[in-house]
């Protein structure tokens, strides 16, 4: 099963591989110049929300995720993309390549500097120097520009394939490479009024404004106001949510967070990804510099923000934009077990609108073909093959009986 592709994209020094090696815990290259990142950075890190152990209280033995302190962890790749500049789509500084890896995301986490601490180049500056909201703009439009370009560039094929195909899928052959779907392209053309013009007709403003609806279509967007514990980051996250009334803003301190899976690894202290807290267990291991870290971590983020945003960044992204949920499937209803006894074995991350042919096929390509229906294990209701799956549904499913 392919896991969601998240593309944390953003100009240099913006934090961002910061906030990869606190999400995965790698140790990516970080230094405090341009374009330390030339190379995509992959890594896994998870996503999470309340496991249903809790609720069912039992002791789940899970297979294919994590269960701490009952929170169920599910892994999904994290690529940490080179810096961007104004500039990128014509190929200025690393742009074609961040570009072509970025498109092949499922989603982006555009991480800003909201203490303004970058210059437009991505120069390390004195905090309130820089504009986190002119940083935003500018990578939007380089991946505006970008999609603007492809569509352009093969203008010749659109046209081809568009008198046997159809619009909507001459779109696709082009626009297939970078991850954007039929579905996708169908949604920009009506939300831009372009579905019944043919594209020949189509002016260059035309164009690009179907280009920067098929980016907002395609690759759905958080943006991280990273380094919220710094002088200026307050008043300009503010300022980020005031005014980019159409995206979800998430405060982050991806250092703090960097720093408390590290003492944790270490045993120093007590912290799960996400809490709205952690707890000293060894101060008397602590050094100077480490306590006063900690203290610093507890009075500039954790008071400020309840959390250092990493996780919560994460979880917004593929949990409230995406509309992803979790789906437990089980083939013992009482034992809330797979048939080898191990409880609550598995769970799966599935988008928006999937059913239960959906869950079956995750679960093995020939279930479809013999599935009958399921049951909500909660209320015992039979349910039809096209139900559409909730968020924690636990799941038995019943097939018939294979041919031999």
């Amino acid at each position: 099963m392919t896991s969601i592709r998240i593309g944390i994209v953003g100009k240099t020094n913006t934090g961002k591989t910061t906030f990869f090696n606190a999400a995965t815990l790698l140790d990516a290259e970080v230094q405090p110049y341009p374009f330390t990142t030339k190379e995509p950075n992959i890594g896994v890190a998870h996503v999470s929300s309340p496991c249903v152990c809790g609720e069912f209280n039992v002791d789940d033995d899970p297979r294919n995720s994590l269960c701490i302190n009952k929170m169920r962890f599910y892994p999904i790749t994290l690529i940490d993309l080179p810096g961007l500049i104004k500039g990128a789509h014509q190929g200025k500084g690393l742009g074609n390549q961040f570009l072509t890896v970025a498109a092949q995301s499922d989603a982006l986490l555009h991480v800003v500097d909201a203490s303004g601490s970058i210059d437009a180049e991505g120069n390390i500056v004195e905090p309130g120097y820089g504009d986190p909201l002119s940083d935003y703009y500018d990578i939007e439009e380089e991946l505006v520009l970008w999609y603007h370009k492809i569509i352009e560039g093969n203008r010749t094929t659109i046209e081809k394939y568009e008198k046997t195909l159809g619009l909507v899928e001459a779109l696709y052959t082009v626009l297939s490479g970078i991850k954007v779907g039929s579905t996708h392209i169908e949604k920009a053309l009506k939300l831009t009024g372009l579905i019944d013009k043919p594209f020949k007709d189509w002016t260059m403003e035309e164009t690009r404004n179907f280009a920067y609806v098929i980016r907002d279509v395609s690759k759905p967007t958080v943006v991280v106001a990273n380094k919220i514990d710094l002088d200026e980051a307050e008043k300009n996250y503010l300022r980020l949510s005031n005014t980019l009334k159409d995206v979800v803003v998430i405060p982050s301190s991806a250092d703090s967070e960097l720093a408390l899976r590290r003492a944790q690894q270490k045993g120093l202290v007590e912290y799960i990804p996400g809490s709205e807290e952690f707890k000293v267990i060894k101060p008397d291991a602590l050094n100077d510099k480490q306590r006063r870290a900690l203290e610093y971590m507890e009075r500039f983020v954790f008071s400020k923000i309840m959390r250092t945003g990493v996780q919560f960044a994460l979880n917004t992204l593929v949990f409230k934009v995406m509309g992803y949920k979790f789906v437990y499937p089980v083939e013992d209803v009482e034992k809330l077990s797979d048939r080898r006894g191990r409880v609550l074995p598995d769970v799966f991350l599935l988008p928006r609108g999937a059913t239960l042919m959906d869950l079956a096929a995750h679960i093995h390509s020939d279930f479809p073909k013999y599935l009958l229906h399921g049951i909500d294990v909660r209320t015992g209701i039979r349910l039809p093959r096209d139900y559409v799956l909730h968020d924690r549904d636990v799941i038995h499913l019943v097939l018939a009986r294979r041919r031999r």
